[in-house]
């Protein structure tokens, strides 16, 4: 069984720290469960010379208790050390357990829940502070990794520090879910073997969140999965959703009344939509609140074609926060077959239309693959106009703007039979195609292109109108 499914990036980032003739200070962050000590300790295992977790909750004694035993233990001392008074003398311990230890090799010290020690009034960031610009960053054998799940505390305390730790974060690494490829290596690495519309259904669920996929079970359908995650009362899933915001942010209740709001409106929102939504007030609290949605990996942005950046669209892009709300969080009639009988629904045929969707819009690089332009210079849009008397309304999810003077419009598709264009559909694609040049006046070549999960069906009314078509085989492509 492979040890480590995907994150080659990461991967790089870590060894690159290794061979570097300078100390490395590495910030690794991202939401639970999403695999960052596991990453950590499977790259490190060799080089690990001091490892210690914070303790949720606990107070500034018994995180001090705490390093002074697994002092004691990592080094197998034949006393125990003292609990040191402060964080300041906890850190000169460390200093002198290395010191009595000197190596050629790079040597690693990992502190993982880095923002569990920060207990008020503690002085644990300005003894760490001084730990690395004092000692740490003078040893060329050294890299400090320091890992957190409250995602707020690293971007505001580590990430954006404006004190003595500025700018010396010499790498970071933002771990996200796992993309579809990454998601089908990985389940077949637990010996679980479905096929690519029922991988992709399960996406749709999870994320591509790693612990969460880890409960899937060899010989188990999709139904059969979701059901016991997320239907029966011991299911993991299940009360997930309530741990998952207050483990990352600090006044949890306002990331989850934007996440709400954004799950209220597939097409997505602006700033001022949102403030307006939520009864937030325009100013800093706002666009930090955003800028953590933004960096953990819940919520996506996007420009409108033609737009600029202040007109940005704001959409939830965390898939089982978008199913949490829409079919686990209210259901009445949770237990056996409950998810059978759910997407046999009408809500589940919109909500598997757009979650599709969703999936697309992180997939574009594998998509521009699949139309033979991964080395065309590109950028990714949406695009709307809202309804009026004279003319319909358009909406397109997912545009790509191409430097060599195309663009290809994407229309989505999610079903489980080959997909037909009919006379009303076609004349729907072709009132989008017309009202997009309108609008835009773009001097570009229109591209109508298909993205279906088992394809066009190559009628007259394809042929008269669509240039590119790929399913969704291409998605599970790495690149």
């Amino acid at each position: 069984m492979d040890k480590l499914i995907g994150r080659e990036a990461e991967i790089q980032i870590l060894n690159d720290a290794l061979a570097s003739p300078n100390a490395e200070l590495i910030a690794v962050y991202g939401r639970r469960r999403v695999g960052k000590t596991w990453l950590i300790r499977t790259i490190y295992e060799k080089r690990l010379f001091f490892e210690f977790t914070g303790l949720k909750d606990a107070t500034l004694a018994g995180q001090l208790e705490n390093f002074s035993l697994t002092l004691s233990s990592t080094f197998r001392l034949p006393f125990a050390i003292p609990k040191p008074p402060n964080w300041l003398h906890a850190f000169r311990l460390l200093i002198q357990m290395m010191e009595a230890q000197p190596s050629t090799q790079k040597r690693v010290v990992f502190l993982d829940e880095f923002p569990w020690m920060d207990t008020p009034k503690s002085g644990f960031l300005a003894a760490f502070d001084h730990f690395w610009n004092s000692w740490a960053s003078k040893q060329a054998n050294l890299v400090v990794v320091i890992c957190g799940s409250a995602a707020a505390w690293m971007i505001q305390n580590i990430v954006k520090n404006r004190g003595g730790l500025h700018n010396r974060i010499t790498q970071r690494i933002r771990l996200l879910p796992f993309n579809l490829y990454e998601t089908d290596k990985f389940l077949r690495n637990q010996r679980v073997r479905l096929d690519h519309y029922q991988v992709l259904q399960l996406f749709m669920v999870t994320g591509g969140v790693p612990q969460y996929l880890k409960d899937i079970k060899p010989g188990e359908s999709v139904a059969q999965a979701v059901d016991r995650l997320c239907f029966t009362k011991d299911g993991s899933l299940r009360d997930e959703f309530d741990n998952l915001y207050t483990a990352l942010f600090e006044n949890a209740d306002k990331h989850v009344a934007v996440v709400r709001a954004l799950a209220s409106k597939p097409g997505g929102m602006t700033r001022k939509e949102i403030m307006v939504a939520c009864r937030l007030s325009s100013g800093g609290s706002l666009t930090k609140m955003l800028d953590e949605l933004l960096e953990s990996g819940f919520v996506a942005t996007y420009i409108p074609f033609g737009k600029n950046v202040k007109e940005a669209i704001f959409k939830l892009s965390d898939e089982y926060s978008i199913f949490y709300l829409k079919f686990i969080e209210n259901s009445k009639s949770p237990g056996e077959g409950t998810w059978v009988q759910k997407s046999a629904s009408v809500s589940w045929r919109s909500w598997s239309a757009l979650a599709f969707e969703h999936i697309c819009l992180k997939h574009v690089p594998q998509i521009k693959k699949a139309l033979g332009i991964s080395g065309i210079y590109t950028e990714q849009s949406i695009w709307r106009v809202a309804n009026k008397d004279a003319e319909r309304g358009v909406q397109i999810d997912l545009l790509i703007d191409r430097q060599d003077n195309c663009i290809n419009i994407i229309e989505v598709k999610f079903l489980n039979a080959e997909f037909t264009i009919d006379k009303k559909y076609a004349e729907e694609l072709e009132h989008k195609r017309r009202v997009f040049a309108k609008k835009t006046d773009t001097k570009k070549t229109i591209f109508l292109t298909m993205l279906t999960t088992f394809g066009v069906k190559k009628n007259n009314y394809y042929l008269g109108l669509v240039q590119n078509q790929v399913v969704m085989g291409i998605l599970f492509e790495r690149v």
